[in-house]
């Protein structure tokens, strides 16, 4: 009875932590291959469904222009080409940063004119229906553009930079003298307007010392990706900062990745949460997109857990993935209740069915041989 007692409050004690956001952590950096690209590759941006990578060539100069790719799987993609209706072939034209939210409404900077910031209807590697985007997401004083932009998946909410690089936009070379993010909120189909929250919503991110660009956030609203470089600095870093709901203001950021002289830039997060895609320079100098796998959060290990490589995703509303490294030697899954209860228990298998729980917390066990590997999950 002791021991069960025991067992019981080993579970419940994490329970209290689930109501403050944790940053996420990330595993092993895993290098992207798109098969048949043979340039620079940057600003990456993973689609709802993961089915397209888009991305944009070299940004420092010259021309630049939007590409996509299609999934082979996670670190694999197949080279297509250019989003059509997307190109400028003007002399030193610049298309970049792509965003598209769950209606495949596609949204990208261009310095064809100002404001800069563009947006589209996305079918099959084409935008159609092109129009700018209006509002006082704009800085209308000479100087400023919207360097980059990312729309929230419901279509509803603008993350944005804004950059100043000089009336004649040559005072600040290579970078900006300035930039800080917003957020804007659609008022139509063209225009997006300054939030009366913004400034306060992201108050611990836009520190005046940094230049803060690179925005992405999570379907959820809860986490907030952004790249940082300390002005007069050199080493760029990928960042995130959480919230417990929307309404929330961002807490304190963290740095999630920074490698001196690679310059990693532009996370994107998948839907789920489960990864994350951005750029960095390669061992020959060439920009290339990595990716990176979500570890498990409160995670409790005991002994040698390596067979375990993740959960996903979590949360979940009807299957929990299970990839180990040794699949072919048995182990045993067990889903837990924060009573203590085995509700299922199953052996053997990569995928749990978990559409018939209640809404909640519960714990997954796992074991196999000697070693034990635990985590907490949210059923949906």
């Amino acid at each position: 009875m002791k021991m069960r007692i025991a067992f019981i409050s080993l579970l419940i004690f994490p329970v209290c932590l689930a109501f403050s956001q944790s940053y996420p952590t990330f595993g092993e950096e895993k290098s992207v291959t798109i098969t048949g690209l043979t340039f620079d590759a940057m600003e990456p941006f993973i689609s709802v469904d993961e089915q397209f990578l888009f991305f944009n060539s070299l940004n420092a100069g010259g021309n630049t222009n939007l590409y996509y790719a299609t999934r082979t799987d996670d670190t694999t993609f197949t080279y297509v080409g250019l989003v059509n209706g997307t190109y400028d072939p003007s002399v030193n034209h610049l298309d970049a940063v792509a965003s598209m939210d769950s209606a495949n409404r596609f949204y990208w900077t261009s310095l064809r004119s100002i404001p800069n910031l563009y947006k589209g209807q996305y079918l099959n590697g084409s935008v159609g229906d092109i129009s700018k985007i209006y509002g006082t997401c704009n800085i209308e004083t000479p100087g400023w553009i919207i360097m980059d932009a990312c729309i929230h998946y419901s279509g509803q909410l603008l993350y944005y930079s804004n950059s100043y690089f000089g009336p004649t936009f040559t005072e600040c070379v290579g970078v900006p003298c300035e930039s800080r993010l917003g957020v804007a909120q659609m008022v139509n189909d063209s225009t997006f307007d300054k939030t009366i929250y913004s400034e306060d919503v992201l108050a611990n991110i836009n520190d005046p010392d940094y230049l803060i660009y690179a925005p992405q956030i999570t379907k959820d609203e809860l986490e907030l990706y952004f790249t940082r470089l300390l002005i007069g600095g050199f080493d760029t870093e990928i960042c995130v900062s959480v919230r417990n709901s929307a309404t929330d203001a961002f807490d304190e950021p963290t740095v999630i990745y920074s490698n001196f002289g690679y310059f990693p830039e532009a996370a994107s997060p998948t839907t789920d949460k489960q990864k994350i895609y951005y750029h960095k320079k390669n061992e020959d100098g060439l920009y290339q997109i990595y990716m990176r796998y979500r570890l498990s959060p409160n995670t409790i290990q005991e002994g040698n857990t390596s067979f375990v490589q993740r959960i996903y995703p979590n949360p979940s509303d009807y299957w929990l993935n299970i990839d180990t490294t040794q699949p072919a030697e048995l182990f045993t899954v067990d889903v837990i209740s924060t009573l203590g209860e085995v509700i299922i228990q199953t052996s053997n298998t990569s995928r749990i069915d978990i559409s018939d729980l209640p809404q909640g917390m519960y714990f997954l066990s796992i074991k196999q041989g000697d070693s034990t590997y635990s985590v907490k999950f949210m059923k949906e």
